[in-house]
C-alpha cells in the first residue's frame, strides 16, 4: 500500500462530520493461521499451548473483522495530525507485537521496546528499513518514519511467528477497527471523499528460509498473500 503523498494542511474544521461503520466477514473463516512455538517457550508460551496465532485475521463472534485500517483517500486538509498514542508505539511481549497494527504520522517517531527476557530483533522493510536488536528489557528505542506507506515488522531472532504491520500516514483520517469490526473517523470537513478499507493478507502461500541472527541457523517463516 502506498499512502497519499500530497501535502496536507491543518485548517479549522467547522461543521465537521463523523464517519462510522463496521467491517464484517462473510463466508468460511480460514484455518491454519497458527504456528508451533519452537523457541524460548518459557517466555513465548507461558500457558503451554505449544502454538501461537499469527494474528493475521481476527473475526469476532458477530462477524466483525478487527485490525482493518479504514481511511479517507482524497483529503488534503482538515484537523490536526492526532493519532491514538497506543498505535504509535510497539512492545514485544510474550514474543508478540503489541499492537499488531501501527499508525504513525509521517515524519514522526515510532517508539519500540521489549518486555521479554529473550533477544529480539525488529526487522522492517517497505517504507522504512531498519534492523534493531533489543538486548535490554524495557529500554525504549525510537526511529523517525519519514516516508509514507506500509512497513512490515518481523523478528530476525528466530521467533518466526512475530509479525505486525505499520502504516506511516500523511493525514489523521485513519482508523483501525476494534474487536467487533467498528471504526470511526471524526471531525471530517464537509466534502466528498473515497473511503478505503485495507487489511493485511491472511492466505498462507508457503514458507521461506530466513536466518536466526542469534543462532545463525536457518528457520522457516510463513509467507502470506498480498493485502
Amino acid at each position: 500500500m502506498q499512502a497519499q503523498t500530497t501535502g496536507y494542511q491543518v485548517v479549522p474544521v467547522n461543521d465537521g462530520g463523523t464517519v462510522t461503520g463496521t467491517v464484517k466477514w462473510s463466508g468460511a473463516i480460514p484455518r491454519g493461521l497458527t504456528v508451533a512455538v519452537n523457541k524460548d517457550p518459557e517466555v513465548c508460551d507461558p500457558e503451554g499451548r505449544k502454538s501461537v496465532s499469527l494474528e493475521r485475521l481476527i473475526v469476532g463472534p458477530e462477524g466483525g473483522v478487527a485490525n482493518t485500517v479504514v481511511f479517507l483517500k482524497n483529503i488534503s486538509s482538515g484537523k490536526v495530525m492526532v493519532l491514538p498514542e497506543p498505535r504509535r508505539s510497539v512492545n514485544q511481549k510474550h514474543c508478540r507485537y503489541e499492537p499488531h497494527i501501527l499508525l504513525v504520522p509521517q515524519d514522526a517517531a515510532l517508539s519500540m521496546k521489549s518486555s521479554d527476557h529473550v533477544l529480539h530483533t525488529i526487522h522492517m522493510d517497505g517504507a522504512a528499513s531498519f534492523n534493531l536488536p533489543f538486548p535490554f528489557v524495557d529500554q525504549t528505542v525510537t526511529r523517525n518514519m519519514n516516508t509514507p506507506g506500509l512497513v512490515n515488522l518481523r523478528c530476525n531472532g528466530g521467533h518466526v511467528w512475530m509479525n505486525a504491520e505499520m502504516m506511516v500516514v500523511p493525514h489523521p483520517y485513519y482508523s483501525v477497527t476494534d474487536e467487533s469490526g467498528k471504526f470511526e473517523l471524526d471531525a471530517v470537513p464537509p466534502g466528498h471523499y473515497q473511503i478505503v478499507a485495507w487489511h493485511e493478507g491472511w492466505r498462507v502461500l508457503g514458507r521461506e528460509n530466513t536466518l536466526d541472527v542469534f543462532t545463525q541457523k536457518s528457520v522457516q517463516r510463513t509467507l502470506f498473500s498480498e493485502p
